[in-house]
């Protein structure tokens, strides 16, 4: 699965334990900068297959582990606030997923509103738990922080990723843009889902 977004950076204030269910060894912690190769590992495998069907061959070849590891590397390095941060979902010591969360950019939300910026599972590791459990875990980490709903931008047609954000609560605001996705201004359209994280 996969949701729009850009590398973002980090904090070390999470971590969420899971000993039983399918995998008993599932973790989801707070990235470090020395899992930037395994998240830029597993970006560029789930982004290759996400944008497969909507992009030129030429520009998914352009999905390279060792870019993404870069981009990672930087934004773990000097995060761009307090409020990003960068989470891996772990089988064992193996990070098989990953998921970004910070404050949403976009002028027409609440200015509480987190963004759920990435959210990928490496395709051998799927249906284990592991996006559910970022998921989660990425909704404690932005109510933690004082935001009261979360946002995420997922690509129109990648029906899979939007019917389970939509199990999890998360529901289309009539929100979309043209993404630009190459330097000769290709574009995809992406849709937004949003949910109240707010506790009753």
């Amino acid at each position: 699965m996969e949701t729009s977004g850009a590398p973002h950076g980090h904090d070390h204030q999470h971590d969420h334990q899971h000993e039983h269910g399918p995998v008993a060894d599932a973790s989801v912690r707070v990235a470090r900068i020395s899992d930037a190769p395994a998240v830029g590992l597993v970006q560029a495998v789930v982004w290759r297959e996400a944008y497969a069907a909507h992009l030129a061959p030429e520009l998914v070849e352009q999905f390279e582990p060792q870019a993404f590891t870069n981009a990672w590397r930087a934004s773990l390095g000097d995060a761009p606030s307090g409020d990003h941060v960068l989470l891996v979902a772990c089988a064992g010591e193996q990070v098989v997923g990953f998921a970004a969360v910070g404050p949403s950019p976009d002028p027409d939300v609440h200015e509480h509103a987190a963004e759920l910026l990435v959210l990928g599972v490496h395709p051998d590791a799927r249906r284990q738990g592991h996006g559910s459990r970022l998921l989660n875990a990425a909704v404690d980490t932005a109510r933690g922080r004082g935001r009261e709903s979360l946002t995420a931008w997922v690509l129109a047609g990648a029906d899979d990723t939007r019917a389970f954000l939509e199990a999890a609560g998360l529901e289309a605001d009539g929100a979309r843009r043209e993404r630009i996705v190459s330097d000769d201004d290709d574009t995809l359209r992406e849709v937004r889902l949003a949910a109240s994280v707010i506790t009753e």
